[in-house]
């Protein structure tokens, strides 16, 4: 209507929590202090608690980074196609940033991620193409090669490449970093993290230890995954990659993400002591939270002796329990891994 005048309500009602779309609230989610659960350690132990983003996971902030950076260099032009290969966490985020800014997506992934995972990326517009697990990472079929023979094939289009794409671990060193130190007073004395891409542990690490270079990175590492014997001898031994079943942790590959400099310990975690930790979380604190933040505070379990009273440890838990109601949190599924009588 003529004489009208037009306002964004974030601007003018920011401090209200409204924002113009789904992507203004992303981040900023909260810190939780454990209790029940936490009542074998000398200290307090609190929780960022990322399923509280838009897409339920903490890859909702590198996913938005890596669609900006690839706008601001002119890799990605209107109505063009993202594609991305993911364990179902980092296509969940492109799909909103994709939604909001008029993308196609394209998910590529393996057969071991959760039904569920990839019912919610194509009931949110995504393309999904379901590649086997035991594969090379330089097989045909794998589900990186496959990302990027359609990005060969596809004009105006855009592999994310979250392994290698230094946007992901800046994300987390421009809030996820700043969040927590902000939310703990300065006071946090280690950082507990799952590690894949290597985009949350190594972005928050750098921040944190800016502010800090005393505060200890603790990586939560899969059996099966080669990161902690890396990170100890420098050797990349192929002998330690075999299959296992824990989700979004782990890798079989090196990413450029993963600043192995900025990590002070790595601790491995089975699978199924990653699920039970989970199933023990959801009952005790009522966090229904997905199976590798189980990995993540397991792992933290394991080195409690190193903890002293005057710590402020913080855990990281990566995304939301509804995406594992068929694996972790189904009784059937876990007799059937030999996890319950």
């Amino acid at each position: 209507m003529e004489g009208v005048v037009y306002v964004t309500l974030s601007a003018t009602f920011g401090r209200m929590n409204v924002h113009d779309n789904i992507l203004g609230t992303i981040g900023n989610t909260p810190m939780v202090r454990l209790n029940a659960i936490a009542e074998e350690f000398p200290c307090p132990i609190w929780a960022k608690v990322e399923y509280f983003n838009p897409g339920h996971s903490v890859k909702d902030r590198m996913a938005l980074s890596m669609i900006e950076a690839a706008e601001a260099s002119g890799k990605l032009k209107p109505g063009g196609t993202v594609i991305e290969c993911t364990s179902g966490n980092t296509g969940m985020g492109l799909a909103l940033a994709c939604i909001v800014r008029g993308y196609k997506l394209i998910c590529t992934t393996n057969c071991k991620q959760s039904k569920e995972k990839i019912d919610v990326l194509r009931a949110m517009g995504a393309e999904v193409h379901v590649c086997p697990t035991a594969v090379a990472p330089d097989h045909p079929d794998s589900y990186y090669s496959v990302a990027e023979k359609l990005n060969a094939e596809i004009p105006n289009s855009v592999w994310c490449n979250q392994y290698d794409n230094l946007a992901n671990r800046e994300a987390h060193y421009r809030s996820t970093g700043p969040e927590i130190w902000k939310q703990t007073e300065g006071k946090i004395t280690h950082f507990v993290v799952g590690v894949g891409t290597g985009g949350t542990i190594s972005g928050t690490a750098k921040y944190l230890k800016e502010q800090n270079p005393d505060i200890q990175i603790w990586g939560i590492d899969s059996y099966g995954s080669v990161f902690k014997k890396y990170h100890e001898t420098g050797e990349f031994d192929e002998n330690e990659i075999y299959s296992y079943i824990t989700e979004g942790i782990g890798e079989d590959i090196l990413p450029a993400n993963v600043d192995f400099g900025l990590i002070d310990h790595f601790e491995k975690v089975t699978d199924e002591d990653g699920a039970h930790a989970a199933r023990e979380l959801a009952k005790k604190e009522g966090l229904l939270i997905g199976y590798s933040c189980g990995s993540a505070f397991q792992g933290l379990r394991q080195l409690k002796d190193r903890l002293q009273p005057t710590d402020f440890p913080v855990v990281l838990f990566h995304d939301h329990g509804s995406r594992y109601t068929a694996k972790v949190y189904n009784d059937e599924w876990m007799r059937e891994q030999g996890w319950l009588p």
